[in-house]
């Protein structure tokens, strides 16, 4: 059936709104199963100025943030297969910031498109440095003394999570992920995540934790209807 201008001039005014109602979307909640671990708090004795930050009271690790029902935060959910072959997806603009404060890296796991700005902050006015260690993409050293407030850096090729580190403070640690798309979600302590604006397909989802590794899950969607997938890490005892 043919549309008349009318209808047609309405597509083409409405066009962003046609084609976000067609958009599906696929959220969740990632959860911790079994015995909490008792991790040790951060010790940050080896610098005075770090510790005083604290008040003297070491805080806690970033390694598992759990919420109300075990829920999990600092977990890379993403797209891993099922999106069209060859189409391209335009570098985000925004830069990511990554703040040095506290003597910690803020925040503790995140995402970035290829080519994004990567623009680390140096909150605390002390020496610090930001050592990325990708093996897809080169890897830096760079020093950040109590002079140098921001530097900005970028990422040219899509690779999986990996390490940065301080070594002037040996229990500052992050972990970045690069994506050739904008499909990734990291979690806060209540677990949530959501991968919107997906065309119709199936679709493979990684859930990254930095000691726990991965959980993998397929899903499909059609339209603009939205499907849950939930996942469940658990502690090396308990999954035996």
């Amino acid at each position: 059936m043919r549309l008349s201008p009318p209808r047609i001039a309405l597509c083409l005014v409405a066009g962003l709104v046609c084609g976000a109602a067609s958009a599906a979307t696929i959220t969740g909640t990632v959860t911790f199963d079994g015995k909490i671990p008792n991790l040790k708090p951060l010790d940050m004795g080896a610098d005075a100025a770090c510790a005083k930050m604290h008040g003297g009271k070491p805080p806690v690790s970033d390694m598992l943030v759990l919420g109300a029902g075990n829920t999990m935060g600092n977990i890379m959910v993403s797209v891993a297969g099922g999106l069209a072959a060859g189409k391209t997806y335009p570098a985000a603009t925004t830069p990511v910031v990554m703040d040095q404060k506290g003597c910690r890296y803020e925040p503790h796991v995140f995402g970035l498109t290829v080519n994004q700005p990567f623009k680390v902050l140096n909150s605390d006015g002390i020496l610090h440095n930001v050592h990325a260690l990708p093996k897809v993409n080169a890897p830096f050293n760079m020093a950040m003394p109590p002079t140098v407030k921001e530097s900005t850096k970028s990422f040219g090729k899509a690779e999986g999570m990996f390490m940065i580190k301080c070594d002037v403070h040996p229990w500052m640690s992050s972990y970045a992920g690069v994506f050739a798309h904008p499909y990734f979600s990291v979690t806060k302590s209540d677990g949530k995540f959501t991968l919107a604006n997906l065309e119709a397909g199936t679709y493979q989802l990684e859930a990254w934790h930095e000691k726990l590794g991965v959980q993998k899950a397929s899903v499909t969607v059609a339209g603009s209807e939205t499907k849950t997938v939930d996942f469940k890490f658990s502690s090396p005892a308990a999954a035996k």
